[in-house]
């Protein structure tokens, strides 16, 4: 919970410093960019962790790794939480910061799961439903795959989650066979 406040606290300071600055698109994309490498890359999350290595490496390090592919002020500010000893927020730092562009932007994501790619018909269902749902006019609509969902999809909307998938109607008679509701007359 302290991670998510810090985060939260540095990631509105970043968005208020990009709007001003208006490179609020760039710094959005550099954010993106960084949450994606953090996410794919367990070496680095350790290294950001490590007590061990000292607040230079880690910068010259970070320098190395996203200098030549992100914005000054971007770089700047991940000197600056580097210095602080706030490396290890950096993937949430990132997340935080493209929830609050979204919000600043009145973007809704929806993440749709399937076990196959859809097809533009479906998509534009999709997005029908969540326009309905939300009071934001922008939706983005992110789909991932699943082998595991079997059929139908997994609908995510903010904190809001629908279900349509058959795995889940598995797992329900799965759970109602387990009742075992059979009473033996002797």
């Amino acid at each position: 919970m302290k991670g998510t406040i810090l985060a939260s606290r540095y990631a509105k300071s970043l968005l208020t410093l990009s709007i001003q600055n208006n490179i609020l698109e760039e710094v959005n994309s550099d954010m993106k960019m960084i949450y994606d490498v953090c996410q794919a890359n367990r070496d680095l999350q350790l290294l950001l962790n490590s007590p061990i290595i000292n607040i230079d490496k880690k910068q010259s390090i970070l320098k190395e790794l996203f200098g030549s592919q992100i914005s000054k002020v971007t770089l700047a500010f991940l000197n600056i939480i580097t210095f602080k000893r706030r490396e290890h927020y950096l993937e949430e730092i990132a997340r935080q910061f493209v929830i609050q562009y979204n919000v600043h932007k009145e973007i809704e994501v929806a993440v749709v799961t399937t076990a196959f790619k859809i097809d533009d018909k479906l998509r534009q269902q999709i997005l029908k439903l969540v326009k309905g749902a939300t009071e934001y006019s922008t939706i983005e609509l992110v789909e991932k795959i699943d082998k595991n969902v079997i059929g139908g999809f997994v609908l995510t909307v903010g904190d809001k989650e629908y279900d349509a998938s058959i795995a889940s109607k598995i797992r329900e008679l799965k759970q109602e066979f387990a009742k075992n509701l059979y009473v033996r007359d002797y």
